[in-house]
């Protein structure tokens, strides 16, 4: 095993005003900026300025439609955003959600080849299967797919979207004009896949992009995502509440790679850590009050109800939270979680057990100063229990300038983060290859 891992990968999550759902309420910008690519554009610089890894843009192809009172409607195509993005920015990875369940491989495979060469090998996918039942309305009439038929063909999507992208051989565009020629046909491979979800005959209209593959992501700790991220991701983003979680997931899921012959030193694990961050921790602990203050109880307990995979208009918010409610919900992370919270305080009421639901369920909320968070970070990556983080900014942009400012240089002081880019691409900034033809 080759372990290239020198320092954090640090990866920001850039979710309209903030990860925090009441941002949009306290954040000193105008509301209406989550519509404008140049709010995006600036958070990126930012990045960049403190030599991040890369920025994530989350997505999802439906809506829960009681979220749109109380939530910016902000939902940007993320690789049409991130391609103006990539025209402004140098070095900084561009990450885009785009769902394995509601697409197809070879438009998603074009499209995020384009943004590799928009950004001269920035490019990066978030392969997700889209856990939020209010999409399959907008795509047919078809029931929403269980979560094993979507892993089942989410990983035969990817499998054809890695086809299309190693189609054309390193040096198959011979681009002579002597010869007349633009590519040689015998280094051409079309996939002419015939599998149980898919057709795909011929290959992209133009060559490998600039990282041979774009930066492959997952996000999820569910069993299957979990395989699936050991098969092809090179980075897993995931909900870890503690150190001892931390360590376990990651080498599990580092010996899964190792099982499909992979390097397993080269997948990062990079859980989610959402953060205030203020000069003392009575100020963050002020700026936390305040976001608190402005959030809306109503809408917590329907949104625990959602991500439980459970319909809120079948549940009285104002009696003691079922013990078997979860029982039939679908199994996901969020979940396993969400029911943790309410078993730590029996006979307590749904409402009450959504209040507790500020941060990322089941994952890593820190409030207080930027020494603080740097200590976390550190005793994190001494333990082994991760590789980076993804990067949560409860407000933005004012948070993720005080990381910049403020975490970063603690960061960069006790090497662990970088004072500069290694390479050009993404997959140089981590210190992976250029990937060649399967």
């Amino acid at each position: 095993m080759t372990e290239t891992r020198r320092y954090l990968m640090l990866n920001a999550y850039l979710r309209n005003s903030g990860y925090h759902e009441a941002a949009w309420r306290v954040s000193p910008v105008d509301p209406a900026s989550v519509l404008d690519p140049r709010h995006y554009i600036s958070l990126a610089q930012t990045a960049e300025r403190g030599v991040l890894d890369s920025i994530f843009l989350p997505d999802s192809p439906g809506v829960a439609e009681f979220r749109s009172e109380y939530l910016p409607g902000a939902g940007l195509d993320p690789l049409q955003l991130l391609s103006s993005v990539a025209a402004v920015t140098e070095q900084v990875g561009l990450i885009a959600t785009v769902s394995t369940t509601y697409s197809y491989p070879w438009d998603v495979a074009r499209r995020l080849a384009t943004l590799d060469f928009l950004s001269h090998g920035r490019a990066g996918w978030n392969i997700v299967t889209t856990v939020e039942p209010a999409a399959a309305g907008n795509f047919g009439d078809q029931p929403h797919p269980p979560a094993a038929d979507r892993y089942d063909r989410a990983g035969e999507y990817v499998e054809v979207v890695l086809k299309l992208w190693d189609a054309w051989e390193d040096g198959a565009a011979v681009m002579s004009r002597q010869a007349g020629q633009w590519a040689d046909p015998a280094r051409l491979h079309p996939p002419r896949h015939h599998g149980k979800y898919f057709d795909v005959a011929s290959y992209l209209p133009f060559p490998r992009s600039p990282q041979g593959h774009p930066f492959l992501t997952q996000a999820g700790s569910s069993p299957p995502g979990v395989a699936l991220a050991a098969r092809y991701a090179d980075a897993v983003f995931t909900p870890l509440g503690g150190i001892a979680a931390g360590v376990a997931f990651r080498q599990n899921l580092r010996a899964q790679a190792a099982g499909f012959g992979r390097d397993p030193g080269q997948v990062r694990v990079l859980p989610g850590l959402s953060f205030l961050l203020a000069g003392s921790d009575a100020e963050a602990a002020t700026l936390k009050a305040e976001l608190e203050a402005a959030a809306s109880g109503e809408f917590r307990w329907r949104n625990l109800a959602n991500l439980a995979g459970l319909d809120y208009a079948a549940i009285d918010p104002d009696a003691p939270f079922p013990p078997g409610l979860l029982d039939d919900a679908p199994r996901t992370s969020f979940g396993a979680a969400i029911y943790q919270m309410a078993a730590e305080e029996p006979g307590a009421t749904f409402r009450a057990v959504a209040l507790k639901l500020s941060a990322l369920p089941g994952g890593l909320d820190f409030t207080g100063t930027p020494e603080g968070l740097a200590e976390l970070m550190t005793q994190w990556w001494e333990a082994g229990a991760v590789d980076g983080f993804t990067l949560m900014p409860n407000v933005l942009p004012t948070q993720l300038e005080a990381f910049v400012d403020h975490v970063v240089p603690i960061l960069q002081k006790r090497g662990l983060a970088r004072t500069e880019y290694a390479g050009t691409t993404l997959r140089d900034h981590v210190g992976l290859p250029r990937l060649r033809e399967r």
